[in-house]
């Protein structure tokens, strides 16, 4: 499977919210990283031909998604941030109502079914409302929908959103297992989300590409731009408006800041090892302002 992205372009009035993407993917989890507003869940909605672009094309294996219209959409699994509903049905008919909307047969949907619920971790509560179930389960729901016509294609956009940690491990671990031999897209905000499980990450900031690669890769092109140093308390909130810094521990005498700069911050100050947090800060984290400089 190949989406092939050639100058991809969406507008509103004079906002771009997609600017000329270029972009080819085949099998495998794609990490789409940024902070809200970037664009990504535009450049998803396009993807999922729920609108069309300004300008620009996807092919899928070499055809343009919009001709291929139903044939396309056959191939594609989709979880949106907010996913419709009916709270009075169980998990188990909602799953079927939405395999008959999906034109899944009815015995091959409630072999899915009852196979997806297994495989999302929803057996005991098959038969609970869905207006009944955590936020967790309800993502579960959501992502054994996205999977009911067993997509090559899947597309979700923030779905951890609102989980807690141990839901939040759980959903990757599934992601990760689902991803098998099909393209998966996932846009979040959270670093933690994307950096065990993907392939490749993209980092969109207004619209556009700024870097993407492997969680090495961009981790390698922070090399010599995170440091560790030592000041008194009393320099943090100048310092805080000078330089990006991912964290600050204070002890007895003094303050360790972690900080993110081209640039060596201070003669004394060691080099340290970047993660993917820090990247992430790099290019969407502000120096703290005037009024909100505080430890």
């Amino acid at each position: 499977m190949e989406l092939k992205i050639s100058k991809l372009t969406k507008q509103f009035g004079d906002f771009t919210a997609v600017d000329c993407l270029n972009i080819t993917m085949t099998n495998g989890v794609y990490g789409l990283l940024g902070v809200n507003g970037a664009g990504k869940t535009t450049f998803m909605r396009i993807i999922c031909t729920l609108l069309q672009p300004t300008s620009g094309q996807i092919l899928c294996n070499g055809k343009d998604i919009f001709q291929m219209g139903a044939d396309y959409r056959k191939l594609l699994g989709y979880l949106p941030q907010e996913f419709g509903f009916y709270p009075e049905f169980t998990v188990k008919d909602y799953l079927l109502y939405i395999a008959a909307l999906k034109g899944i047969r009815p015995a091959v949907a409630k072999k899915r079914v009852k196979n997806l619920i297994a495989k999302v971790g929803l057996s005991k509560a098959e038969n609970q409302k869905m207006k009944k179930l955590s936020g967790g389960m309800k993502r579960r729901a959501g992502i054994a929908q996205a999977m009911l016509n067993d997509p090559p294609i899947l597309i979700l956009d923030e779905p951890t959103a609102g989980l807690d940690p141990n839901e939040r491990i759980r959903f990757r671990n599934l992601i990760s297992e689902l991803s098998q031999e099909r393209l998966v897209l996932l846009s979040t905000h959270i670093v933690s989300d994307v950096e065990y499980i993907a392939n490749e990450i993209w980092l969109m900031k207004e619209g556009k590409l700024l870097h993407k690669g492997t969680v090495e890769e961009l981790i390698h092109s922070m090399t010599e731009k995170v440091w560790k140093c030592y000041t008194n308390k009393a320099n943090v909130q100048d310092l805080m408006k000078q330089y990006k810094i991912s964290n600050i521990k204070s002890e007895a005498q003094r303050v360790e800041l972690r900080i993110i700069a081209k640039e060596k911050p201070f003669p004394d100050a060691v080099m340290e090892e970047a993660n993917l947090e820090d990247v992430f800060l790099y290019y969407f984290g502000e120096k703290a302002g005037v009024d909100d400089a505080v430890i």
